[in-house]
């Protein structure tokens, strides 16, 4: 069993308590282990940790614009892998009208984060109702399909080989972000029996399924998803995140991971909404710099003003790869003791994933090469 050395010091000019009370003229930095649980080191220089002013190889910090992915025809999906490893698969997918086929993941749980759009989604338990700002979990194996009013855009994360679960909330409870009890669940109504009969031409009903990201194609002469009725305590969830109630401390700037959502085997994904800016006058009011070196951390920009980016819009991801310095670009550093409005506007979706992610070969127009280049000084 390894065990951490637990000797906590101040050397030199700094502040003993992080991310608050920094002395004048300083830039926090923060190093440390196991993301945010592990213990960590609160280094303070004269310069903003991201002030480079060229960079060479492949770590680079990248962004890409998924608005300009294909959009997607009536009645399919198209699918567009942006990032994987072997735990995780990060997909964005576009989709209008309804499915004429049902679809199923043999190689894990699915959770669907519903960017645009709003619809009905079919499966083996039932239907719900989705809506932008839904997160949709869906257990590994389940039959499904979705009809939209209109276009729809779906951010897709795979616990590849895992399952997703809810965080330890700990000392703060187990009602706290989002009670449980705020989970709604498929429902066995009249639009869900009247969709079992034939309608318009589908004579044959076909089952696209995925295992060890190859497809096979089951046909049945009927729609298999023709449940009366279920029980037990498996079952896809949904959740939007306008229910969600943000952990805040008006003296000090939570980590990331105050927000963690869901949890899966190597990975976690995160939410941040809307919430108070700290009011203390010696706390941190943007993200601190830090070297997240045991995690690739991941940033779906969903809506609102993106408070610690500057040219970042709603549709486009970050990927900053573990190994180096990260943290606000400088317009927000220069809010980062006083802030410009009482509460930030925004609604993101982070994955940390404890495995270095493969970026997928995407059309030139995806990808923001000059990001990089973003922490520059104007």
């Amino acid at each position: 069993m390894k065990r951490f050395i637990n000797l906590s010091k101040v050397e030199g000019v700094a502040s003993r308590q992080a991310h608050a009370d920094l002395p004048e003229g300083t830039f926090e930095r923060e190093i440390g282990k196991e993301g945010f649980y592990g213990p960590s080191a609160l280094i303070h220089h004269k310069h903003p940790p991201t002030g480079w002013i060229d960079w060479d190889g492949p770590l680079k910090p990248r962004a890409f614009d998924l608005n300009q992915l294909p959009k997607g025809s009536s009645g399919n999906w198209v699918n567009n892998n942006i990032l994987s490893n072997a735990h995780c698969r990060v997909n964005w997918a576009a989709s209008e009208g309804c499915m004429d086929h049902l679809v199923r993941n043999g190689d894990g749980d699915e959770l669907l984060f519903i960017h645009s759009g709003n619809g009905q989604l079919y499966c083996d338990f039932g239907c719900l109702d989705i809506e932008k700002g839904d997160y949709v979990l869906l257990p590994r194996g389940t039959m499904w399909r979705t009809e939209f009013s209109g276009r729809a855009e779906i951010l897709m994360i795979e616990a590849t080989n895992s399952s997703f679960g809810l965080p330890d909330k700990g000392l703060i409870g187990n009602h706290a972000f989002f009670d449980p009890a705020m989970l709604d669940t498929p429902v066995i109504n009249e639009r869900f029996l009247s969709q079992q009969t034939k309608t318009g031409n589908v004579e044959n009903w076909t089952v696209l399924i995925k295992r060890r990201n190859a497809t096979s194609t089951v046909t049945y002469p009927y729609n298999p998803l023709d449940a009366l009725g279920w029980h037990g305590d498996l079952m896809p969830v949904k959740i939007n995140i306008r229910h969600f109630r943000p952990i805040m401390s008006h003296r000090y700037h939570l980590p990331p991971s105050a927000h963690t959502t869901f949890v899966a085997d190597r990975f976690v994904v995160c939410t941040f909404c809307p919430r108070p800016f700290e009011q203390d006058p010696g706390a941190l009011k943007v993200p601190f710099f830090h070297n997240n070196d045991d995690y690739d951390e991941v940033l779906f920009y969903h809506a609102g003003d993106f408070f610690s980016r500057d040219n970042i819009e709603a549709g486009m991801m970050t990927f900053h790869p573990s190994g180096f310095t990260h943290g606000p670009h400088p317009k927000a550093l220069k809010n980062m003791l006083k802030a410009t409005k009482p509460a930030t506007d925004e609604y993101a979706v982070m994955i940390d994933t404890r495995d270095a992610l493969e970026v997928s070969e995407l059309p030139s127009c995806v990808e923001n090469l000059d990001y990089v280049n973003s922490w520059k000084e104007s």
